[in-house]
């Protein structure tokens, strides 16, 4: 996937950090699903038009300008988005008053949960390579029960499913 939502240097995407790559990388599949849903609709006013015969009318033109505006808007959205995610998650990845962020010693609320599910998932991957011992020493975290909500019971079947 070529990735063009955002300008960066090679430099500067080698210091983005899984999360922020993950984020980019999201931002630039929305970005080529919005153009691909534009080609689409362009293709589709086309095809209609050639049925009835009027293709070379200027209403072709003026509606596939209009389609390329509104999903050039779409992607500028998209990506305002992306920037603000990445200054916000530098931001909140330095960690606190309590010192940097690291789960369980000090947990970052200000993620989402889909990112606390890779935090835990990866603190819990790291303690110790026997499945049976990681699945029995989350099933005793308190913590990650209040930490994930939902994603607690999809990180547990995950584990188990090593086992």
């Amino acid at each position: 996937m070529t990735i063009d939502i955002i300008d960066l240097t090679q430099e500067e995407y080698a210091d983005l950090s899984g999360v922020q790559l993950a984020m980019v990388t999201a931002a630039q599949a929305k970005k080529n699903e919005l153009l691909a849903d534009a080609e689409k609709k362009k293709t589709e006013i086309l095809f209609s038009l050639l049925e009835e015969n009027v293709a070379r009318s200027s209403f072709l033109e003026d509606r596939q300008e209009e389609i390329d505006l509104q999903a050039q808007q779409q992607i500028e959205v998209v990506k305002a988005d992306l920037l603000y995610q990445l200054a916000y998650d530098t931001i909140a990845s330095e960690g606190n008053e309590s010192g940097p962020y690291r789960y369980p010693e000090n947990p970052n609320y200000n993620l989402a949960y889909p990112q606390r599910f890779l935090a835990v998932r990866s603190y819990y991957m790291d303690v110790t390579d026997d499945p049976d011992a990681r699945l029995q020493a989350y099933s005793m975290d308190t913590l990650a029960r209040a930490y994930l909500g939902e994603y607690y019971q999809t990180l547990y079947e995950l584990l188990a499913s090593y086992c």
